[in-house]
Protein backbone atom coordinates (compact mmCIF):
# COMPACT_ATOMS: atom_id res chain seq x y z
CA UNK A 1 0.00 0.00 0.00
CA UNK A 2 1.40 3.59 -1.06
CA UNK A 3 1.76 5.91 1.87
CA UNK A 4 -1.00 7.81 2.46
CA UNK A 5 0.62 11.19 3.54
CA UNK A 6 1.80 13.96 1.14
CA UNK A 7 4.72 16.06 2.81
CA UNK A 8 5.35 17.77 -0.85
CA UNK A 9 4.65 21.34 -1.19
CA UNK A 10 1.52 21.74 -2.47
CA UNK A 11 0.25 18.45 -2.36
CA UNK A 12 -3.30 17.16 -1.51
CA UNK A 13 -3.19 15.58 1.58
CA UNK A 14 -5.68 13.03 2.66
CA UNK A 15 -7.62 14.95 4.55
CA UNK A 16 -8.02 19.15 4.90
CA UNK A 17 -6.71 19.15 8.76
CA UNK A 18 -7.97 22.51 10.62
CA UNK A 19 -8.90 24.07 7.50
CA UNK A 20 -12.80 23.67 6.93
CA UNK A 21 -13.82 27.22 7.64
CA UNK A 22 -11.24 28.77 5.41
CA UNK A 23 -12.66 28.20 2.45
CA UNK A 24 -16.10 28.89 4.00
CA UNK A 25 -16.31 32.95 2.14
CA UNK A 26 -15.49 31.47 -0.78
CA UNK A 27 -17.57 28.57 -1.17
CA UNK A 28 -20.56 30.85 -0.30
CA UNK A 29 -19.55 33.03 -2.71
CA UNK A 30 -19.41 30.42 -5.95
CA UNK A 31 -22.70 29.85 -5.08
CA UNK A 32 -24.09 33.67 -4.73
CA UNK A 33 -21.95 34.18 -7.76
CA UNK A 34 -20.81 37.70 -9.35
CA UNK A 35 -20.08 40.38 -7.06
CA UNK A 36 -19.91 38.33 -3.97
CA UNK A 37 -16.51 39.20 -1.69
CA UNK A 38 -15.49 35.65 -1.24
CA UNK A 39 -14.71 35.75 -4.71
CA UNK A 40 -11.47 37.61 -4.42
CA UNK A 41 -9.10 35.94 -1.50
CA UNK A 42 -6.40 36.18 -0.35
CA UNK A 43 -4.83 33.45 1.52
CA UNK A 44 -1.77 34.13 4.00
CA UNK A 45 0.61 32.35 6.08
CA UNK A 46 4.05 31.37 6.78
CA UNK A 47 5.69 28.80 4.33
CA UNK A 48 3.83 25.04 5.04
CA UNK A 49 0.82 26.35 6.66
CA UNK A 50 -1.19 25.18 3.69
CA UNK A 51 -1.80 27.92 0.79
CA UNK A 52 -1.23 26.22 -1.84
CA UNK A 53 -3.56 23.27 -0.35
CA UNK A 54 -5.85 25.26 0.15
CA UNK A 55 -6.02 26.81 -3.42
CA UNK A 56 -5.96 23.34 -4.89
CA UNK A 57 -8.99 22.68 -2.34
CA UNK A 58 -10.80 25.92 -3.81
CA UNK A 59 -10.71 24.63 -7.43
CA UNK A 60 -12.05 21.50 -6.74
CA UNK A 61 -14.67 23.21 -5.47
CA UNK A 62 -15.05 25.42 -7.97
CA UNK A 63 -15.28 22.39 -10.90
CA UNK A 64 -17.41 20.55 -8.99
CA UNK A 65 -19.68 23.59 -9.11
CA UNK A 66 -19.08 23.61 -12.69
CA UNK A 67 -17.07 26.44 -13.32
CA UNK A 68 -13.66 27.29 -14.93
CA UNK A 69 -10.71 27.23 -13.62
CA UNK A 70 -7.33 28.31 -14.45
CA UNK A 71 -4.17 27.55 -11.67
CA UNK A 72 -1.20 30.17 -12.35
CA UNK A 73 2.05 30.42 -10.75
CA UNK A 74 3.57 33.89 -10.52
CA UNK A 75 6.10 33.70 -13.04
CA UNK A 76 7.54 36.33 -16.48
CA UNK A 77 4.66 35.79 -18.93
CA UNK A 78 1.21 35.62 -16.48
CA UNK A 79 -0.53 37.50 -18.86
CA UNK A 80 0.21 35.57 -22.06
CA UNK A 81 -0.32 32.17 -20.83
CA UNK A 82 -3.83 33.62 -19.03
CA UNK A 83 -4.47 34.63 -22.46
CA UNK A 84 -4.28 31.44 -24.38
CA UNK A 85 -5.73 29.53 -21.54
CA UNK A 86 -8.96 31.50 -22.08
CA UNK A 87 -8.70 31.02 -25.68
CA UNK A 88 -8.52 27.54 -25.55
CA UNK A 89 -11.27 27.39 -23.28
CA UNK A 90 -13.46 29.60 -25.35
CA UNK A 91 -12.69 26.93 -28.34
CA UNK A 92 -13.47 24.19 -26.39
CA UNK A 93 -16.85 25.91 -25.70
CA UNK A 94 -17.40 26.07 -29.55
CA UNK A 95 -16.69 29.72 -29.21
CA UNK A 96 -13.09 30.12 -30.22
CA UNK A 97 -11.20 32.51 -33.38
CA UNK A 98 -9.50 30.49 -35.49
CA UNK A 99 -6.26 29.19 -35.13
CA UNK A 100 -3.20 30.23 -36.66
CA UNK A 101 -2.94 30.40 -40.57
CA UNK A 102 0.54 29.73 -42.55
CA UNK A 103 2.35 32.37 -43.69
CA UNK A 104 5.78 31.34 -45.15
CA UNK A 105 7.35 28.38 -45.88
CA UNK A 106 11.33 28.02 -46.21
CA UNK A 107 13.38 26.53 -48.81
CA UNK A 108 13.15 22.84 -48.95
CA UNK A 109 9.80 22.98 -46.66
CA UNK A 110 11.97 22.22 -43.78
CA UNK A 111 10.80 25.48 -41.75
CA UNK A 112 7.48 27.42 -41.59
CA UNK A 113 6.50 30.59 -39.95
CA UNK A 114 3.02 30.76 -38.63
CA UNK A 115 0.75 33.80 -37.50
CA UNK A 116 -2.12 33.58 -35.03
CA UNK A 117 -5.20 34.69 -36.51
CA UNK A 118 -6.24 38.51 -36.07
CA UNK A 119 -9.25 37.45 -34.06
CA UNK A 120 -6.81 36.12 -31.55
CA UNK A 121 -4.05 38.83 -31.46
CA UNK A 122 -7.10 40.81 -29.58
CA UNK A 123 -6.93 42.30 -26.45
CA UNK A 124 -6.91 40.08 -23.42
CA UNK A 125 -9.33 42.01 -21.93
CA UNK A 126 -11.76 41.28 -24.79
CA UNK A 127 -11.20 37.75 -24.85
CA UNK A 128 -10.99 37.46 -20.70
CA UNK A 129 -14.48 39.41 -21.35
CA UNK A 130 -15.85 37.12 -23.66
CA UNK A 131 -15.14 33.82 -21.99
CA UNK A 132 -16.40 34.66 -18.93
CA UNK A 133 -20.18 35.92 -20.84
CA UNK A 134 -20.32 32.84 -22.14
CA UNK A 135 -19.64 30.84 -18.83
CA UNK A 136 -22.30 33.48 -17.38
CA UNK A 137 -24.62 32.16 -20.00
CA UNK A 138 -24.19 28.51 -19.02
CA UNK A 139 -24.28 30.10 -15.44
CA UNK A 140 -21.05 28.88 -13.93
CA UNK A 141 -18.04 31.19 -13.99
CA UNK A 142 -13.84 31.66 -14.29
CA UNK A 143 -11.72 31.15 -11.58
CA UNK A 144 -8.14 31.89 -11.75
CA UNK A 145 -5.52 30.98 -8.58
CA UNK A 146 -2.16 32.75 -8.57
CA UNK A 147 0.44 31.24 -5.60
CA UNK A 148 3.48 33.36 -4.69
CA UNK A 149 1.30 36.41 -5.74
CA UNK A 150 4.03 38.88 -4.89
CA UNK A 151 6.55 37.53 -7.52
CA UNK A 152 4.17 38.52 -10.05
CA UNK A 153 5.40 41.16 -12.35
CA UNK A 154 4.38 44.44 -11.82
CA UNK A 155 3.25 45.32 -15.25
CA UNK A 156 1.48 42.20 -15.13
CA UNK A 157 0.18 42.67 -11.96
CA UNK A 158 -1.67 46.06 -13.37
CA UNK A 159 -3.03 44.18 -16.02
CA UNK A 160 -4.30 41.23 -14.04
CA UNK A 161 -6.04 44.23 -12.06
CA UNK A 162 -7.73 46.31 -14.44
CA UNK A 163 -9.20 43.60 -16.43
CA UNK A 164 -10.67 41.82 -12.85
CA UNK A 165 -12.01 45.09 -11.54
CA UNK A 166 -13.44 45.54 -15.73
CA UNK A 167 -15.11 42.03 -15.54
CA UNK A 168 -16.55 42.62 -11.50
CA UNK A 169 -17.83 46.48 -13.07
CA UNK A 170 -20.24 44.15 -15.65
CA UNK A 171 -21.36 42.10 -12.94
CA UNK A 172 -19.79 39.14 -14.57
CA UNK A 173 -18.79 35.26 -12.22
CA UNK A 174 -15.07 35.99 -11.98
CA UNK A 175 -13.08 35.07 -9.19
CA UNK A 176 -9.37 35.57 -8.45
CA UNK A 177 -7.85 33.60 -5.00
CA UNK A 178 -4.01 33.98 -4.15
CA UNK A 179 -1.45 33.15 -2.07
CA UNK A 180 1.48 34.70 -0.44
CA UNK A 181 3.74 34.82 2.98
CA UNK A 182 2.54 38.20 5.34
CA UNK A 183 5.33 40.15 4.99
CA UNK A 184 5.47 40.03 0.82
CA UNK A 185 1.95 40.12 0.49
CA UNK A 186 1.70 43.35 2.84
CA UNK A 187 4.48 44.74 0.82
CA UNK A 188 2.18 44.41 -2.46
CA UNK A 189 -0.59 45.65 -0.71
CA UNK A 190 1.55 48.90 0.04
CA UNK A 191 2.16 49.45 -3.54
CA UNK A 192 -0.45 51.67 -6.06
CA UNK A 193 -0.08 49.06 -8.37
CA UNK A 194 -2.21 46.67 -6.35
CA UNK A 195 -4.80 48.89 -4.62
CA UNK A 196 -7.68 46.23 -5.77
CA UNK A 197 -6.42 43.67 -3.70
CA UNK A 198 -6.62 45.74 -0.46
CA UNK A 199 -10.43 44.99 -0.64
CA UNK A 200 -10.06 41.51 -1.06
CA UNK A 201 -11.00 38.63 1.74
CA UNK A 202 -8.11 38.24 3.37
CA UNK A 203 -7.60 34.57 5.23
CA UNK A 204 -4.96 34.41 7.74
CA UNK A 205 -3.94 30.85 8.13
CA UNK A 206 -2.58 29.54 11.69
CA UNK A 207 -1.47 26.34 13.24
CA UNK A 208 -4.39 23.51 13.41
CA UNK A 209 -5.32 22.70 16.94
CA UNK A 210 -3.48 19.67 18.22
CA UNK A 211 -7.02 17.45 18.76
CA UNK A 212 -8.38 18.12 14.86
CA UNK A 213 -4.66 16.99 13.87
CA UNK A 214 -5.30 13.72 16.18
CA UNK A 215 -8.44 13.17 14.79
CA UNK A 216 -6.41 13.70 11.26
CA UNK A 217 -3.85 11.29 11.90
CA UNK A 218 -6.12 8.68 13.46
CA UNK A 219 -8.20 8.56 10.65
CA UNK A 220 -5.62 8.59 8.09
CA UNK A 221 -4.15 5.36 9.53
CA UNK A 222 -7.22 3.67 9.62
CA UNK A 223 -7.47 3.63 6.04
CA UNK A 224 -4.05 1.77 5.80
CA UNK A 225 -3.13 -1.61 7.07
CA UNK A 226 -0.84 -0.11 10.16
CA UNK A 227 -2.07 -0.13 13.37
CA UNK A 228 -1.09 2.75 16.12
CA UNK A 229 -2.40 3.63 19.68
CA UNK A 230 -4.31 6.16 20.84
CA UNK A 231 -1.07 7.37 23.54
CA UNK A 232 0.80 6.88 20.23
CA UNK A 233 -1.19 9.10 17.94
CA UNK A 234 -1.20 11.93 20.87
CA UNK A 235 2.53 11.93 20.92
CA UNK A 236 2.51 12.06 17.39
CA UNK A 237 0.10 14.76 17.40
CA UNK A 238 2.17 17.00 19.72
CA UNK A 239 5.15 16.38 18.09
CA UNK A 240 3.45 18.57 14.79
CA UNK A 241 2.81 21.79 17.34
CA UNK A 242 -0.52 21.88 14.72
CA UNK A 243 1.77 23.33 11.44
CA UNK A 244 0.24 21.21 8.51
CA UNK A 245 3.46 20.57 6.16
CA UNK A 246 4.91 19.11 9.66
CA UNK A 247 1.52 17.36 10.36
CA UNK A 248 2.04 15.55 6.63
CA UNK A 249 5.87 14.62 7.58
CA UNK A 250 5.57 13.43 10.57
CA UNK A 251 2.68 10.84 9.74
CA UNK A 252 4.87 10.16 6.65
CA UNK A 253 7.58 8.68 8.24
CA UNK A 254 5.54 7.50 11.10
CA UNK A 255 3.95 4.95 8.73
CA UNK A 256 6.94 4.34 6.51
CA UNK A 257 8.84 2.94 9.73
CA UNK A 258 6.24 0.67 10.57
CA UNK A 259 7.83 -2.16 9.26
CA UNK A 260 5.96 -4.48 10.96
CA UNK A 261 2.30 -3.63 10.13
CA UNK A 262 1.99 -1.61 13.63
CA UNK A 263 3.72 1.59 15.43
CA UNK A 264 6.32 0.86 18.14
CA UNK A 265 7.78 3.53 20.36
CA UNK A 266 11.14 3.30 19.35
CA UNK A 267 9.51 3.62 15.61
CA UNK A 268 7.37 6.59 16.68
CA UNK A 269 10.48 7.77 17.90
CA UNK A 270 12.54 7.48 14.99
CA UNK A 271 9.75 9.02 12.38
CA UNK A 272 8.96 11.86 14.37
CA UNK A 273 13.18 12.63 14.34
CA UNK A 274 13.41 12.17 10.20
CA UNK A 275 10.30 14.69 10.09
CA UNK A 276 12.00 17.52 12.11
CA UNK A 277 15.15 16.92 10.31
CA UNK A 278 13.06 17.09 6.71
CA UNK A 279 11.69 20.38 8.27
CA UNK A 280 14.69 21.91 8.77
CA UNK A 281 16.50 21.10 5.49
CA UNK A 282 13.47 22.55 3.35
CA UNK A 283 11.33 25.11 5.45
CA UNK A 284 12.64 26.44 8.47
CA UNK A 285 16.11 26.75 5.91
CA UNK A 286 14.22 28.64 3.55
CA UNK A 287 12.22 30.88 5.47
CA UNK A 288 15.29 32.33 7.20
CA UNK A 289 17.25 32.53 3.67
CA UNK A 290 14.57 35.28 3.30
CA UNK A 291 15.64 37.21 5.92
CA UNK A 292 17.94 39.56 6.85
CA UNK A 293 21.20 39.12 8.21
CA UNK A 294 19.80 41.61 11.44
CA UNK A 295 16.74 39.42 11.43
CA UNK A 296 18.34 36.04 11.87
CA UNK A 297 20.19 37.59 14.37
CA UNK A 298 17.35 38.72 16.33
CA UNK A 299 16.10 35.59 16.12
CA UNK A 300 19.06 33.72 17.39
CA UNK A 301 19.18 35.82 20.49
CA UNK A 302 15.33 34.78 20.99
CA UNK A 303 16.61 31.13 20.65
CA UNK A 304 18.21 31.60 23.92
CA UNK A 305 15.02 31.17 26.01
CA UNK A 306 13.48 28.05 26.81
CA UNK A 307 9.76 29.70 25.92
CA UNK A 308 8.30 32.79 25.03
CA UNK A 309 11.29 35.74 25.02
CA UNK A 310 10.57 39.23 26.26
CA UNK A 311 11.42 41.75 23.91
CA UNK A 312 13.57 43.94 26.61
CA UNK A 313 15.33 40.86 27.06
CA UNK A 314 16.64 40.46 23.52
CA UNK A 315 17.51 44.28 22.91
CA UNK A 316 19.65 43.53 25.67
CA UNK A 317 21.22 41.04 24.13
CA UNK A 318 21.50 42.58 20.53
CA UNK A 319 23.12 46.02 22.65
CA UNK A 320 20.30 47.69 21.50
CA UNK A 321 17.41 49.74 23.10
CA UNK A 322 13.88 48.30 22.60
CA UNK A 323 12.78 50.81 20.03
CA UNK A 324 15.41 49.57 17.80
CA UNK A 325 14.52 45.47 18.35
CA UNK A 326 10.94 46.89 18.48
CA UNK A 327 11.04 47.36 14.70
CA UNK A 328 12.75 43.94 13.78
CA UNK A 329 9.62 42.83 16.03
CA UNK A 330 7.19 44.03 13.60
CA UNK A 331 9.25 42.92 10.69
CA UNK A 332 9.53 39.30 11.81
CA UNK A 333 6.07 39.18 12.79
CA UNK A 334 5.00 40.39 9.05
CA UNK A 335 7.16 37.22 7.78
CA UNK A 336 4.92 35.14 9.67
CA UNK A 337 8.23 33.78 11.45
CA UNK A 338 7.65 34.79 15.10
CA UNK A 339 4.14 36.20 16.86
CA UNK A 340 2.98 38.31 19.84
CA UNK A 341 3.24 35.39 22.54
CA UNK A 342 1.56 38.67 25.54
CA UNK A 343 2.22 41.50 26.62
CA UNK A 344 5.81 42.41 25.82
CA UNK A 345 6.65 38.66 24.78
CA UNK A 346 7.50 36.73 21.42
CA UNK A 347 7.72 33.41 19.96
CA UNK A 348 8.19 31.37 17.07
CA UNK A 349 5.54 30.52 14.87
CA UNK A 350 7.24 27.53 13.31
CA UNK A 351 7.45 24.63 15.58
CA UNK A 352 11.27 23.81 15.90
CA UNK A 353 12.79 26.88 14.69
CA UNK A 354 14.41 27.03 18.49
CA UNK A 355 15.84 24.02 18.39
CA UNK A 356 16.89 24.82 14.98
CA UNK A 357 18.78 27.92 15.77
CA UNK A 358 20.39 26.53 18.78
CA UNK A 359 21.92 23.46 17.02
CA UNK A 360 23.22 25.71 13.89
CA UNK A 361 24.39 28.29 16.15
CA UNK A 362 26.38 25.52 18.08
CA UNK A 363 28.06 24.02 14.88
CA UNK A 364 29.78 27.53 14.54
CA UNK A 365 27.16 28.77 11.55
CA UNK A 366 26.55 32.01 12.43
CA UNK A 367 23.71 34.57 11.33
CA UNK A 368 24.92 35.27 7.61
CA UNK A 369 24.71 31.23 6.61
CA UNK A 370 21.75 30.00 8.81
Amino acid sequence: MRNPFKPTAGARPPLLVGREDALDGFKEAINDGSGSPGLLTIFTGPRGVGKTVLLTAAEEFAQAQGWVVISETATTGLIPRLTSSMILRLEELGNGPPGRRLTAVTAGGFGVTTQLAPARQRPWRDIATQLVTVLDGHGTGLLITIDEIHAVNREELTELAAVIQHLIREDLPIGLLVAGIPKAVSDLLNEDVSTFLRRADRVDLKDVAIRDVEVALAATFADTDVTITPSQLRYAAEATGGYPFLIQLVGYHVWRRAVTGSVTDESLAEGIDAARRRLGSTVLQASLADLSQVDRTFLLKMADDDGPSKVADIASRLGENTKYAGVYRRRLIDAGVIVNAGRGLLDFSVPHLRQYLREHAASGIDSNTL
